[in-house]
Formats: C-alpha cells, structure tokens, sequence
C-alpha cells in the first residue's frame, strides 16, 4: 500500500470515529481541558456511580440519640469543614475561610490563612467555634502524608491568626481531619484521617493552655475520619468510609465522653444514604438550640490518598455543600 493511499484511509477513519464519538461526553472533556486545563488522566471519563440506599442502624433497630430528616442542601465555597455560630455559618476550604448568613448568603471570605505561621502549613480541616474564634486543625498535607500538625484559632471577624498550639509528637498523631470544642470538660479535641494507628484515636488538648492531655482509644474506630463536633456529652464523628465509586454511603458516628476510661465505644449515628450524589464527607457541627445538623459533604471529583484526581461523568468541577438534617431527640 502506497504511503499516500494509507494517509487517506487514516483521515477517512478518524473522521468516522469522531461521528460516532457521544455529543455529551465530547463536549465534557472539551470544557474540562478549557476550563480545568488538567491532564489526560483527569479527564470526565469515570463512570457516575448509583447511590446506593439503605440505613443499616434502622433496619436492624439500633438505638441513635435523633432521627435526623433531610431539609436541604446549600452551596458553598469550601470544601472541607463547618461551623455553626449564632446563626451564621463558618466554612473551612482547605486554605481559606468564609462566614455566611442566616440565609446561606457569603458575607466575608479570606485565602490568607497561612500568614503567620513559623512552620510551613497548607491544609485546613473540620473547624469549631468557641468565645468568638476560630478553632481549626492546621497541617501541611500532600498525597495522604502529613507535618507540623498544629491547633490554630483565628478572629471570627478578620480571619486572622491569633495563636496556635503545637500538637504533643509522642501521641503518635500524624495527621489532622478535624477538631472539636468541649466547653463542658473544657477540652479540644482532635481527629486523625490516617487508615493507621494514628486513625484509631481522639487526641485531647486542654482548652486553655493547650497542653496535650491524653488520647483516647475508638472501639472500632471508623475508616478515614473527616470532622468532628461536640454535642451535649457525645462527640460526632464523619467518616468518609463508603467506596464513592460503588455509590456506598459515609456514615456519622457517635462516642459517650468519658475522661475516666482510656477508650470510648464508637456506636452509628447515621447513614448519609440521601445526599444528591455520594462523593467525599468532611466536616460537622449543630444548632443546639433549633435541632439542626450541619454536615459537609463534596461531589463531582474521584478522591485518590486524600487529593482530587478526576471528576466523574457530567462533572467538570467539584461541588462542595452544606446538607442540613432537622434533629428529633429519640
């Protein structure tokens, strides 16, 4: 065959295989590369997964402190933690900040979280609110490995950082998912994301001074923690422990604060079997006084050691909301 003739039949099948090529999906990957600029593995080719559905703590009749109801989602600009505060919201993205109304409306943003720190740090996880400031889990994070581990609170208004607490090395800690203020035991207390010893524990600091007070064993600890929120004598824990790409649901957890004991039973919550799509679950908080439940949830990208590596069909971009749950007390 003449080099010529061999031209032709290549231009000839590649036009054919452009027609037959799916309209949708064509155009997805064409906003993708405009849009996102990413690489040839990041393209929109993983296949949307079908959420599974089922609450296993029902069907079996477990006992949970509420029965939780779906009331709504809202969109917002961080992708990894929530706080309530005075009806307004805090949102933790994973190097910024911002404050919403009551009405979901942002009202105040800041991606200077970082100035002031002595060690290098990139990654804000699950936050809480206490006297007015901020409390948030600080670390520099990268491909499922983490350092300089760090308590950090920041003012409400300016965003701006007030001081910070280094985290105790001998507690075997090496990574921080998400922290929580205990007013009543006057404790903060830290969670680890790592699938490692460093997972299977709730660190505690002292409110105060920010002394490193002990740790305490989850029996069975949850897979991959993500945030964590204090309520009324328990704290709630997320894990992001569903397979997104088989549609599994992540679950809540709850564990009894008791400082006496070295560890605490972990008991289901609820299964978050009714988000819109199931993708990666992070942060927690609650409106004590109206029964709400906040939670922070991420959809559109495939979640590979902790990092966005692609998006799933129809997505070009990952979509980080705030689902709220009305709170029945059991």
């Amino acid at each position: 065959m003449s080099k010529k003739i061999y031209v032709v039949m290549l231009v000839l099948l590649m036009i054919v295989l452009a027609g037959c090529c799916d309209n949708k999906y064509c155009n997805n990957v064409a906003e993708n590369k405009a849009e996102n600029n990413t690489s040839s593995e990041q393209k929109n080719d993983i296949p949307l997964p079908h959420n599974e559905k089922g609450r296993y703590e029902e069907d079996l009749g477990l006992k949970t402190n509420y029965k939780y109801n779906l009331e709504g989602s809202y969109e917002v600009d961080g992708r990894q933690g929530i706080a309530y505060f005075n009806g307004e919201y805090l949102v933790s993205g994973s190097t910024s900040l911002s404050r919403y109304d009551k009405d979901w409306k942002l009202v105040s943003s800041s991606n200077n979280t970082f100035a002031g720190f002595e060690n290098e740090v990139n990654h804000i996880g699950d936050i809480d609110v206490y006297n007015n400031e901020i409390y948030a889990g600080v670390e520099y994070f990268m491909d499922g490995e983490a350092k300089n581990i760090q308590v950090a609170i920041y003012d409400i208004d300016s965003f701006e950082l007030k001081r910070t607490y280094t985290f105790d090395s001998s507690s075997g800690q090496n990574e921080v998912s998400g922290i929580a203020v205990d007013p009543d035991s006057k404790s903060i207390w830290m969670c680890s994301w790592a699938d490692s010893e460093s997972g299977r524990y709730l660190y505690r600091y002292d409110l105060e001074t920010g002394k490193y007070l002990g740790k305490y064993h989850l029996q069975a600890p949850p897979q991959w923690i993500q945030g964590i929120a204090y309520l009324d004598g328990y704290i709630y824990i997320t894990a992001d422990d569903g397979t997104a790409d088989l549609g599994e649901a992540d679950h809540i957890y709850r564990v009894k604060v008791n400082l006496e004991n070295t560890s605490m039973p972990v008991l289901i919550e609820r299964t978050l079997d009714d988000v819109i799509l199931q993708g990666e679950i992070e942060g927690i908080s609650f409106d004590k006084d109206n029964k709400k439940m906040f939670v922070s949830y991420n959809r559109g990208a495939q979640i590979v050691l902790g990092m966005p590596k692609g998006f799933y069909e129809g997505y070009n971009k990952e979509i980080h909301e705030i689902f709220v749950y009305s709170m029945e007390k059991r």
